[in-house]
């Protein structure tokens, strides 16, 4: 699908003071860049940004990083955090590939993929975000304990994603295929498109894995 471009997006990104403009410079510094020493989560391919908002507000005691590689999507997200009063939020705009030049080695706690790209040509497989190659990718930044979070409503990919987690050797800590009537429900926070695509009546997949 082809992004619209948004006129100014990239300055208006840029001008935020939610923005981290050169990350690079704070791999292995986020504690130190937000001024305290705990958890940090990150959001990989955060759209529009209601869910990572969301989870910030709701969490002040955790720190919160929302990965967008499009800026006319990223820009979306930063309209939003006009009215958002914490200090527990930045915002980068990369591409994933580059997660070790961002983060160092243990730096980050959990990793939510939400909705992510199916990319469904299998020539792409290894640019999926629970391919085996990004499990690489999250076994180098995330803490020993650390969690990656999946959720989608694309029941191909979940089915690739559990493959590739098998195959990865990590492990799961939970699943469920439908998750809006499963015990995680009370507790879960709903993105963009994960309400769209429930309203239509898709069920939502999820699971969570660690090493």
């Amino acid at each position: 699908m082809r992004l619209r471009n948004v006129p100014g997006a990239a300055d208006m990104i840029a001008a935020s003071p939610f923005s981290v403009n050169q990350p690079e410079e704070w791999k292995g510094k986020w504690r130190e860049l937000f001024g305290n020493d705990r958890p940090v989560h990150i959001e990989i391919g955060m759209g529009k940004g209601k869910f990572l908002l969301t989870l910030a507000e709701k969490n002040p005691d955790i720190n919160y990083i929302g990965i967008e590689k499009f800026s006319s999507v990223l820009v979306r997200a930063v309209e939003k955090t006009e009215e958002f009063e914490g200090n527990n939020l930045r915002l980068i705009r990369m591409d994933a590939e580059n997660l070790q030049d961002v983060f160092a080695e243990g730096e980050i706690d959990r990793i939510y993929l939400n909705f992510s790209d199916p990319w469904p040509k299998e020539r792409h497989a290894k640019r999926r975000l629970t391919s085996t190659r990004f499990y690489e990718r999250y076994d180098h930044i995330l803490a020993k304990d650390g969690q990656v979070i999946f959720k989608t409503d694309n029941r191909g990919l979940f089915d690739f994603s559990l493959e590739q987690t098998e195959e990865a050797g990590w492990k799961l800590l939970d699943c469920t295929l439908d998750l809006h009537h499963s015990e995680f429900a009370k507790d879960n926070v709903m993105t963009e498109y994960e309400k769209k695509f429930s309203e239509k009546g898709n069920p939502i997949c999820r699971f969570t894995a660690c090493r």
